[in-house]
């Protein structure tokens, strides 16, 4: 996922990785789009997730009040099994990554809670990635990393290879 480097952490992705995120984000613009990173040490893959917000607000709106313009849900189901099969052939999850339509590139409470529910990360050593996507171009991704030392996900640095 990351690495520390004169006491800073950095998330690595390949220049491809980083332009099927950003196409990714704009192909579902107005919506938020969501999805993974896998590597298998040498080779970063993308792979897209179906943000099933709009389903769930349209089951409960009242549990679910916001639509997938300014949120995401990922099927669980779906993300178990890409993350099994990652393992069977040799890849770990490396980032999540989800984008923010109209606003910037910032790691809200909402993010948080998804990715540290009971306070701690859900899955440990693995990167935040967040694209803001304005007018229907990408204008920034920022990467956050958990920080055992502030208990809160921060901002780390994106290093494209």
């Amino acid at each position: 996922m990351s690495q520390v480097m004169n006491d800073k952490i950095e998330l690595f992705l390949s220049q491809k990785a980083l332009e099927e995120i950003g196409q990714h984000a704009l192909e579902t613009f107005p919506e938020e789009c969501c999805g993974v990173v896998l590597t298998d040490g040498d080779v970063d893959r993308v792979h897209r997730l179906k943000n099933i917000q709009n389903q769930l607000h349209a089951l409960d709106p009242q549990t679910y009040p916001r639509t997938a313009t300014i949120a995401y849900a990922m099927d669980y189901k779906e993300l178990e099994l890409v993350i099994d099969e990652a393992k069977r052939n040799g890849a770990k999850l490396k980032a999540f990554y989800h984008s923010h339509p109209n606003h910037d590139a910032y790691f809200s409470d909402e993010d948080k809670a998804f990715a540290s529910p009971f306070g701690e990360p859900t899955f440990p050593g693995t990167a935040q990635l967040v694209v803001a996507v304005y007018d229907r171009a990408v204008k920034e991704m920022c990467a956050f990393a958990w920080s055992d030392q502030e208990k809160d996900f921060i901002k780390v640095a994106l290093t494209k290879t």
